[in-house]
């Protein structure tokens, strides 16, 4: 099949400005632009090249299951370095969930927790 790429991901949350800030503190993603929607805004931001959509929806929307669940489970980055990039999110003053660990030789991630409970991992692939 051709012609199929990756055109966005969405993110739902009760506080889009807040969620769109984090993601522009945490990884550098820049915004791009806004629209209004029923429940407030979708800010539309780049993260490298990913087109994230920040969407408010009212307050009392259910949130994410506690993991393990079915479904999209995490958005994983590449980095470079882990270890630079986890520096300069403690810098941010952003934590990760546990250290960062190997699962696999060649591979190291981390685990950022993202507003809305969403979960972000660090992939660093030597």
């Amino acid at each position: 099949m051709t012609g199929i790429r990756i055109d966005h991901l969405h993110i739902r949350s009760t506080d889009a400005e807040a969620a769109a800030a984090f993601y522009r503190r945490a990884f550098a993603a820049r915004e791009t632009g806004r629209q209004s929607v029923p429940a407030g805004v979708r800010i539309m931001l780049d993260l490298d090249g990913l087109a994230l959509f920040v969407e408010s929806v009212p307050e009392g929307t259910p949130g994410v299951p506690t993991a393990p669940y079915r479904g999209l489970e995490h958005l994983g980055l590449a980095v470079d370095d882990l270890d630079a990039v986890v520096s300069d999110l403690a810098a941010k003053g952003i934590a990760l969930e546990a250290p960062p660990s190997s699962p696999r030789p060649g591979v190291r991630i981390a685990f950022v927790k993202a507003p809305d409970g969403a979960r972000v991992e660090l992939v660093e692939r030597m």
